[in-house]
C-alpha cells in the first residue's frame, strides 16, 4: 500500500509530464565508415498516426506501444540523444525515451557497437572515447537525413545517458578524461569497479597495447551543438581529478545519483563529479536505490532469469523512481532548451 501511495504521490507532483500521446518509433542504421562502426539508432516522435493492432505486441518490459515507422512530425522539434549503459542496449532505457519523446521531442538512442547485451567485444567495454564519437556522429546523420533533419531544431538539442552513458554526457559537455589515472584506479584501489556482471575480467585488458595506442590519439570529444546534459549515474569519475579537466563544459548539466549505487559508487563517481564541476545541478537518490534500478521494468520471467539486473530491494519502487526521473528530466530539458 505504501508503494501504491507513493507512485501516486510522485504522478501528482510530475507536473512537467506530458500525458502520454501517440508515439511513431522507427530504426535507422547508420555507419560509421571512418572508424567502421555501425552506429544502429532509434528515434521516438509525437505522431499523428493511430495505433495498429500489430503495434500492441507483447513485450517483456513495461513500455507505451508505439506506431511503427509512424508518420513524422509536421513542425522542427527539439532533438535529445541517448546512450545507454555498459552492456545495454539501445531500448534499455526505452521508458526515459519515451516520456521525453511525449514532452514534445524527437529522442534518438544509439546502440555502441560492441558493448551492447547482444553484441559483445571485450575491449570495446574499456574503450570510453568511442561512445561520444557514437552520439556525434549520429547527431550528424540524423541532420543529414532528409526526412528526419529538417524536422529537428538544431538550437535545442541535448542529451542524457545512464552508467558508461552517464559519462558519455560529461564527455560530450566537455569534461576530459585522463585515461591513464582511471586505468591506473581500476588496476589498484578501483579494481572491483570493473568486475561489473555484464562482463567480468576486463582488469586484464587494460594492459592491451592495441588499446592503450588509441588511447593516445584520441580526438576531442566536446560537441557544441549540443546544450544541455542529463547525466544518471554516471561511470568513469575517477578519471577526473583536477578542476582544468572540466574547466571546457559550458553546457548546462543535471546529475542524478543513487545513494545505494555499488556499481558506480556516488562518492567516486556522481557526487564527486559534482564537486569537481561544481556549476552542475544534483540530486541524489537516497535509501537502497541501486544503480539497476534505471533499467526496464520486466515481467516477473525476466526478473527471475536476471534478478540483479531487473529486481530491486523491497524498499524500493521502480516504477516511482522512473516517473521521478522521467519528471526530472523533462523538466530540465524544458527549462534548458525552452520548449
Amino acid at each position: 500500500m505504501c508503494k501504491q501511495i507513493f507512485t501516486i504521490i510522485i504522478i501528482l507532483l510530475s507536473g512537467h509530464l506530458a500525458i502520454a500521446q501517440n508515439l511513431g518509433e522507427r530504426t535507422l542504421d547508420f555507419k560509421d565508415e571512418s572508424r567502421n562502426r555501425p552506429v544502429v539508432t532509434e528515434i521516438w516522435y509525437p505522431t499523428a498516426d493511430t495505433l495498429k493492432p500489430a503495434d500492441k505486441h507483447f513485450s517483456p518490459f513495461l513500455r507505451q506501444p508505439t506506431v511503427r515507422n509512424g508518420k513524422l512530425p509536421a513542425n522542427k522539434l527539439p532533438l535529445i540523444l541517448l546512450s545507454h549503459g555498459t552492456g545495454g542496449g539501445r531500448l534499455t532505457l526505452e521508458w526515459l525515451a519515451q516520456a521525453i519523446a511525449n514532452s514534445g521531442c524527437i529522442v534518438a538512442a544509439v546502440d555502441h557497437y560492441g558493448n551492447t547485451y547482444d553484441h559483445k567485444i571485450p575491449l570495446e567495454f574499456v574503450k570510453p572515447w568511442e561512445r561520444p564519437l557514437d552520439i556525434s556522429f549520429a547527431l550528424t546523420s540524423l541532420l543529414n537525413n532528409p526526412e528526419i533533419g529538417p524536422l529537428i531544431n538544431q538550437q535545442k538539442i541535448g542529451a542524457t545517458g545512464f552508467s558508461f552513458g552517464g559519462y558519455t554526457m560529461i564527455a560530450l559537455a566537455g569534461a576530459k578524461l585522463d585515461f591513464e589515472q582511471a586505468r591506473n584506479y581500476y588496476k589498484t584501489t578501483g579494481r572491483k569497479e570493473l568486475e561489473i556482471p555484464e562482463f567480468p575480467g576486463l582488469v586484464k585488458l587494460l594492459d592491451d597495447s592495441s588499446m592503450i595506442a588509441d588511447s593516445k590519439h584520441v580526438p576531442p570529444l566536446k560537441d557544441q551543438r549540443i546544450k544541455a546534459f542529463f547525466s544518471i549515474s554516471p561511470a568513469l569519475g575517477f578519471g577526473f581529478t583536477r578542476k582544468e579537466q572540466v574547466a571546457d563544459i559550458k553546457g548546462v548539466l543535471y546529475i542524478v545519483g543513487s545513494q545505494s549505487d555499488s556499481i558506480a559508487p556516488v562518492k567516486t563517481n556522481a557526487r564527486h563529479y559534482h564537486q569537481l564541476i561544481g556549476k552542475s545541478k544534483y540530486i541524489e537518490l537516497p535509501g537502497k536505490t541501486g544503480h539497476y534500478v534505471m533499467l526496464g521494468e520486466a515481467i516477473d520471467a525476466v526478473k527471475k532469469e536476471a534478478p540483479i539486473y531487473f529486481t530491486d530491494d523491497p524498499s524500493v519502487n521502480r516504477h516511482a523512481i522512473h516517473l521521478q526521473v522521467d519528471s526530472l528530466a523533462v523538466g530540465f530539458f524544458k527549462t534548458a532548451l525552452k520548449y
